[in-house]
């Protein structure tokens, strides 16, 4: 069916849905995930019974068969919540709220602010915690109303995630106990235990929900009974905002798939417009991902069919698209905060022979200690540094020396002289003549986000380092190995 949809006096869109949801909560979801939209929702309609003019929708028979005209009106959700008897119908205004594609982060905040929710249950959750306060009686939920209440959590935490850990579901649980006393569970020890398991399946439910209504994200997990088809669930593991869009509306796969040949015939240009392959890799960049998160092709198949994607340019670029962030600014300011820091713990393990020779060639300038730290790092985690960097002279042959390499960064060298860096995946070199080994690293941070590659297993704490201490992405869920060690850090910044 073919909706308009009226969200403000300046924004009006078009938009598809096949099959058109057989309810009106059904209708509500979509949209929320089509228009990017959170918070409480009121559907209106124009009903050709009053000339056109506005209705709430009720009943999804109200609406004509074809095309309609739909206008969509939100209650904003303050995350300080203020008080609800300030709530009234002057809230419900037409603005658009975060969705969770641009949400700033994949990790749910600490406290988590639990939602205003709707206003006759705030009213009850109200009166209930005032005889909590006064005789210690806890409110017995009614079953709708608890079915409400997980609801509007399982919605608030997929504006962060749709795939929460168990121990943030936990602190969700804690934070709704903790601002609503009365909810206590009085068989738990802490009052939070039964909530806890409660919205563990509100949360799988809610994920049903929204993959049958077509979210990308979720789509892509649908279980599948043929024992050939992967049970890895595909999900975004580096923090990733902006894992798995849809398509941009007004546009399907063919029409993606057009912008698709258009870039690669203008990458092959002498004098290349990068306006324009901006423009095009920005909107092909939906179908980009599903081909690289769904398909899981080979590195060398992503350069045949996306070569635009392994210039410095547009890596930078799409790693901004997936995250939010500047790479190399990004990666260059984490480095330089805990270099000092880092480069007096490495003098504490003398007794690694490749940190002693690499503290030698410190002298007083920012690039050199950079350099000295990004080598050093795996020797002081005690991970495999020729699996990360390899040093070659200038008349060595780059491609052979990146045979047996999966993941990493060839430093080419004329004797003292720094010469090229090139970055290596799948034995491959991919990307070359970077101008210094930061920016190689920089860049190679970038191609695993950008390619959806995973962390070599024996260089995972060099890379969680990178990424959640350096760059501070996903910094709330450290292994507790790098967890201690940003710890450290932070104590000898103070």
């Amino acid at each position: 069916m073919l909706l308009r949809i009226i969200l403000g006096d300046d924004n009006i869109r078009k938009v598809t849905l096949d099959p058109l949801p057989d309810t009106v909560e059904g209708l509500i979801t979509c949209l929320k995930i089509k228009l990017g939209i959170s918070g409480e929702m009121v559907i209106q309609y124009q009903d050709p019974e009053f000339n056109m003019e506005l209705c709430n929708l009720s009943n999804m028979t109200d609406l004509p068969k074809d095309k309609a005209t739909l206008k969509v009106l939100t209650k904003a959700t303050e995350p300080d919540h203020t008080d609800s008897s300030t709530l009234d119908n002057e809230s419900m205004s037409s603005s658009c709220e975060d969705s969770p594609s641009t949400s700033q982060t994949r990790q749910l905040p600490h406290p988590f602010p639990i939602p205003t929710f709707a206003y006759d249950v705030e009213l009850r959750l109200r009166s209930a915690n005032e005889v909590f306060a006064k005789n210690g009686e806890v409110f017995e939920t009614p079953k709708e109303m608890k079915s409400d209440l997980l609801d509007k959590l399982a919605e608030a935490i997929f504006v962060y995630t749709p795939y929460p850990t168990r121990d943030e579901i936990d602190a969700v649980a804690q934070a709704l106990v903790d601002k609503h006393p009365c909810l206590k569970d009085p068989g738990s020890e802490f009052g939070w235990y039964s909530w806890k398991f409660s919205l563990k399946f509100k949360i799988q439910n809610f994920r049903q929900k929204l993959r049958q209504a077509g979210c990308p994200e979720l789509s892509l997990n649908k279980r599948s009974s043929s024992p050939t088809k992967s049970k890895k669930l595909k999900k975004a593991k580096k923090s990733e905002v902006n894992f798995l869009p849809g398509h941009p509306e007004g546009k399907n796969e063919n029409d993606l798939e057009n912008e698709r040949a258009l870039l690669i015939s203008e990458v092959k240009k002498r004098n290349i417009d990068w306006t324009l392959v901006d423009k095009m890799m920005d909107s092909t960049y939906s179908l980009r991902r599903k081909e690289i998160v769904k398909d899981e092709p080979l590195v060398a198949h992503v350069q045949e069919r996306w070569p635009a994607l392994f210039f410095v340019r547009q890596i930078e670029l799409e790693f901004t698209r997936l995250t939010s962030m500047k790479l190399r600014e990004s990666f260059l300011a984490g480095l330089d905060q805990y270099l000092d820091c880092f480069l007096e713990l490495f003098k504490t393990k003398s007794g690694i022979p490749a940190l002693s020779s690499l503290l030698k060639q410190l002298d007083n300038s920012t690039h050199r200690k950079r350099i000295i730290l990004l080598l050093g790092l795996p020797h002081f985690l005690k991970e495999d540094s020729s699996a990360f960097t390899k040093t070659i002279e200038v008349t060595d042959d780059e491609q052979s020396i990146a045979k047996g390499m999966k993941v990493g960064v060839l430093v080419v060298m004329d004797g003292q002289d720094f010469i090229d860096a090139a970055v290596v995946l799948e034995e491959a070199v991919v990307l070359s003549q970077l101008r210094d080994l930061p920016t190689a690293v920089a860049m190679l941070m970038g191609l695993l986000y950008s390619l959806n590659i995973d962390y070599p297993r024996e260089l995972k704490y060099t890379f969680e380092v990178m990424q959640k201490v350096f760059m501070n992405i996903g910094g709330g869920q450290c292994s507790s190995f790098v967890h201690g060690l940003r710890n450290r850090l932070l104590r000898r910044q103070m």
